[in-house]
C-alpha cells in the first residue's frame, strides 16, 4: 500500500489525517473511561479486557496523532528524504501494544477460566459494550474514507486496531449476556480468549504493513504502470528502465532512466523532461522525482550496485 495516494497534496493529505487521528484519539479516550465504570462495577473479565484494549489504544492514537504530524514536515538539512517514515515506526508501536495486549487479555482470561465468578451489575457492562460498538463503528467508517485518499501506513495500523477492537467489543458483548441472562459465566472468559487471538491477528496484519514501508517496498505494480504510462506518453521519453518506487508517510518517491533523442540539446532534453514529471505530479501530487537521461540507442550499463544490464537499443 502506497502512503500518498494520486490526486491529493501533501497538504491535502496532512490535514486529513490530523482529523482523523483526533478523532481517534477523542474516540479512545472516551470509550477507556465507559469501560473502566462498568468495569469497577461488573467485574467483567471480557470487558476488562476490552478495556485494557482501548488503554493501549489510547496510547496508540496518541502515538498516531503526533507521528502524522512529524511525517508531513518538508525536508529538512538533516532528513533530505522527508520524514514520511515516522509514520511506519508509529505503526511498529501500535503493533507491539497489540500483542501486549493480547498477552495479557489471555493471561486474564486463563485465570477466570479456572476461576469464574458471577458478573454484577451486567445492564450497565452490556450498555457500555453496545455504546463502545457504535462509536467503534463510526471512527473505522471515518479511517477508512480517509484511506480511499491519502492511504496513511499510520492510520491504516491504527483503523486495525480499531476494526479489531469492533470485534472484540461484539464478542465481549455476547460474553457478558450469556454470563448475564443464562448464568454461563465461563463464556465472559472465552470471549476474552477469543478477543486475545483476534488482537494477535491483527498485530500481525500491522506488522507487515509497517515493514513494507520501512523495506522500501515497491508501489503496487498498477501505480507503476500508471507512472509508466504518464512518463511515455508525448512519445519524447521511452524506454523507461531501472524503474524505482517507494513510499514514505505522506510521499512517495519515484527515480528512473529513460531513453531519449540523443541528438536533442541539453535545453530540449531537460524540457521534455520537466513536461514528463508534471504530467506524473499531476497524478502523484505528493511525489519526489528523479529521472536520469540517457541517450537513446547508445547507453552503456552504468549506476553503481544497482545498475540495470540490458543490450543497447
Amino acid at each position: 500500500m502506497t502512503s500518498a495516494a494520486p490526486g491529493l497534496s501533501p497538504a491535502e493529505s496532512a490535514a486529513l489525517t490530523r482529523r482523523v487521528t483526533l478523532m481517534s484519539v477523542a474516540t479512545a479516550l472516551v470509550l477507556v473511561i465507559i469501560k473502566l465504570a462498568a468495569w469497577m462495577a461488573s467485574s467483567s473479565v471480557a470487558l476488562l479486557a476490552s478495556m485494557a484494549d482501548s488503554g493501549l489504544d489510547l496510547i496508540a492514537s496518541l502515538v498516531t496523532f503526533f507521528a502524522v504530524r512529524y511525517a508531513a514536515a518538508p525536508p529538512d538539512a538533516e532528513h533530505r528524504f522527508g520524514h514520511g517514515k515516522a509514520e511506519a515506526f508509529a505503526s511498529l508501536m501500535q503493533g507491539g501494544l497489540v500483542f501486549a495486549s493480547a498477552a495479557l487479555i489471555g493471561q486474564e482470561a486463563i485465570r477466570h477460566l479456572f476461576e469464574p465468578h458471577p458478573l454484577e451489575a451486567e445492564g450497565w457492562a452490556i450498555a457500555v459494550m453496545a455504546v463502545s460498538t457504535v462509536l467503534t463503528a463510526f471512527l473505522i467508517t471515518a479511517q477508512t474514507q480517509v484511506l480511499r485518499k491519502t492511504s496513511s501506513v499510520a492510520v491504516s495500523g491504527d483503523r486495525a486496531h480499531y476494526a479489531t477492537d469492533l470485534a472484540s467489543n461484539i464478542i465481549a458483548l455476547v460474553g457478558i449476556a450469556a454470563a448475564a441472562m443464562m448464568g454461563l459465566n465461563g463464556v465472559d472468559a472465552v470471549a476474552a480468549l477469543a478477543v486475545a487471538a483476534l488482537l494477535l491477528w491483527g498485530a500481525i496484519g500491522v506488522f507487515r504493513e509497517a515493514s513494507n514501508q520501512l523495506m522500501d517496498r515497491e508501489l503496487p505494480e498498477e501505480a507503476r504502470a500508471r507512472i509508466v504510462e504518464l512518463i511515455t506518453k508525448d512519445g519524447s521519453l521511452t524506454d523507461v528502465h531501472q524503474l524505482r518506487t517507494r513510499a514514505s508517510g505522506p510521499y512517495i518517491h519515484i527515480q528512473m532512466h529513460v531513453d531519449l533523442d540523443p541528438d536533442l540539446t541539453l535545453d530540449a532534453a531537460h524540457a521534455a523532461i520537466v513536461k514528463a514529471e508534471k504530467r506524473v505530479l499531476e497524478a502523484f501530487p505528493s511525489a519526489d522525482i528523479l529521472i536520469h537521461a540517457d541517450p537513446r540507442g547508445r547507453a552503456e550499463p552504468h549506476g553503481g550496485a544497482f545498475a540495470e544490464t540490458r543490450p543497447a537499443s
